[in-house]
């Protein structure tokens, strides 16, 4: 990152190399990701603080099972809340909550032909997988989560599980959109006539570097470079933001807004610029113009329109002004960890899950004052 203070030895996909991606097909992805500094993520103890964020957050939308409730979405259960469960769970050395995360994800969400899991459980104590169709984004968390745990724990089962998610990420998701290599969000419903619809904040860029450890291909660094190839291409709006849903076309083209969606950069593609910053890539033009937009406007606003420039009358719960800080800390080269919202501030479980991830992803960047 340009502050220099990131925990990163460097960017993990050093701009030299997406610029120059072709010339490293057939090489050894991990020959070309940068590691973090010192011990590994999944060994860094965050601090109390945080630690407190964890045991609120367990207390308010974990179940006893190990089920993640989506209290602002009817009670149900995604694949994407089971990820951060156990993400979290791991980052606070907490084996029992992982485990139990792990056992109920397993049992309600794990697809019989393959390693990925059903998007979504619905509510009740009977809740069962009401969609068969998975999540890339959930599928990729749940498997950064057991690499990481397999990691921390010396756990080979775990590693192996997390092990087998990449690999059928790589396996089912990817396509390609002209001379890009891109991930679709989940297997069935975004692959339209003469274009693929695509999710940017499904991309969940940390996860490489750990992916391509596990099982070394070159195919994740074409992924992560075409990936920031195009994110720097979609650029929407008065303010040159990332869409929460967009399309590319299949041949060649540029990307465009979907229009079966609200054209909004909103709780959706707020992530893209809290992956990037965790990952290193602050300085890319998604993060850079997302906290501009957020430093230029009095309050957060919960989204912002990018067909007609309107902005929400509302102001952005919790969670959203804890990444609207990070992304602003990393532009400015460091600020005061502590205006970051507390986890215990989120109204609900997403509010709360940006909040903790978005807190971590601080702490691993080092961007500032505790």
């Amino acid at each position: 990152m340009g502050s220099g203070k990131a925990s990163l030895e460097g960017p993990i996909f050093p701009t030299r190399l997406i610029a120059r991606r072709r010339m490293f097909r057939g090489l050894g992805a991990t020959s070309c990701l940068v590691p973090l500094a010192g011990r590994a993520a999944a060994q860094i103890m965050p601090p109390p603080a945080e630690e407190a964020g964890w045991l609120d957050f367990r207390y308010r939308f974990v179940t006893a099972e190990g089920r993640v409730i989506d209290t602002g979405n009817g009670n149900v259960s995604h694949s994407e809340g089971q990820g951060y469960g156990m993400l979290f769970a791991q980052r606070f050395d907490d084996r029992a909550s992982f485990m139990r995360i792990l056992a109920w994800t397993q049992q309600a969400m794990r697809r019989p032909s393959d390693s990925l899991h059903a998007w979504r459980v619905s509510a009740g104590p009977r809740g069962r997988a009401d969609d068969p169709n998975n999540a890339t984004d959930g599928d990729t968390c749940i498997a950064w989560a057991l690499l990481e745990a397999g990691e921390r724990w010396g756990d080979p089962a775990l590693t192996a599980a997390g092990t087998a998610i990449a690999a059928d990420i790589l396996r089912l998701l990817v396509r390609n959109a002209g001379n890009r290599r891109v991930l679709i969000p989940g297997l069935r419903g975004f692959e339209e006539t003469g274009r693929l619809v695509l999710n940017p904040s499904y991309m969940v860029m940390p996860a490489l570097p750990v992916f391509a450890r596990a099982l070394p291909d070159p195919a994740w660094l074409e992924l992560a470079a075409d990936t920031l190839d195009l994110l720097r291409t979609a650029h929407f709006g008065a303010w040159g933001l990332v869409p929460d849903w967009m399309t590319v076309p299949t041949a060649s083209g540029a990307p465009a807004i979907w229009r079966n969606r609200a054209s909004r950069f909103s709780f959706d593609a707020v992530r893209v610029p809290l992956y990037l910053t965790w990952a290193g890539l602050g300085q890319e033009p998604a993060a850079v113009a997302a906290a501009q937009f957020w430093a230029t406007n009095r309050q957060v606003p919960a989204w912002a329109d990018l067909t007609t420039n309107a902005l929400a009358n509302e102001s952005a719960p919790s969670g959203v002004v804890a990444i609207a800080r990070l992304a602003i800390a990393a532009q400015r080269g460091g600020g005061d960890f502590a205006a970051m919202p507390p986890v215990s501030a989120a109204g609900d479980y997403y509010s709360a899950a940006l909040t903790l991830l978005a807190r971590l992803a601080w702490r691993d960047a080092r961007l500032g004052r505790a």
